[in-house]
């Protein structure tokens, strides 16, 4: 609904729900740049890991001034500590969708402290964010920190029993 109702305000859909070819920037001036677009339309790595999995990070954050919540997962290579997959799922406007999709793309394939240097105004740049929505961006920067920060306080506490267990056989 949301997307045939942005078409039609893009002048991209006739009221039949076909599709019009013409651009928009015909019809109307643009809202949003063609990579928020893109990204909204066709949104990267949607979806979820299970969070119990001892190799998923989640990051869980929200906006309460526009209610977008965002949640970010990266799954890790425990051997070499690469960012191997990303989901996520974001209820929330075009803006924060494109941002979430973008930081899932970004972060594959990294390293855990190399996505740590991921700053919000680099998405934003990205999406070409109006000001007003910059908070999408911030929130898709805030949600990477807080994955690897869940991810790193898993891998705290497995190892902290094996720790034990070891100082206890070694103890006996």
């Amino acid at each position: 609904m949301l997307r045939l109702a942005s078409k039609k305000i893009l002048g991209l859909a006739m009221s039949d729900g076909q599709s019009v070819s013409r651009p928009a920037q015909a019809v109307f001036p643009r809202f949003y740049h063609e990579n928020v677009i893109e990204h909204y339309n066709n949104p990267r790595n949607v979806g979820s890991f299970d969070k119990n999995d001892p190799n998923v990070g989640t990051g869980l954050v929200g906006a309460p001034a526009c209610g977008d919540v965002m949640k970010l997962q990266i799954k890790v290579d425990e051997k070499t500590g690469q960012i191997v997959d990303a989901r996520f799922k974001t209820f929330g406007c075009g803006s924060a969708i494109a941002s979430s999709s973008v930081a899932t793309e970004w972060v594959k394939g990294k390293q855990m402290q190399e996505v740590l240097t991921i700053k919000n105004t680099e998405i934003a740049k990205h999406l070409s964010l109006p000001p007003v929505k910059l908070h999408c961006s911030m929130l898709a920067e805030d949600a990477i920190k807080a994955a690897v920060k869940d991810y790193e306080a898993k891998r705290a506490k497995s190892a902290s029993p094996e720790a034990a267990t070891v100082e206890k056989t070694a103890d006996a």
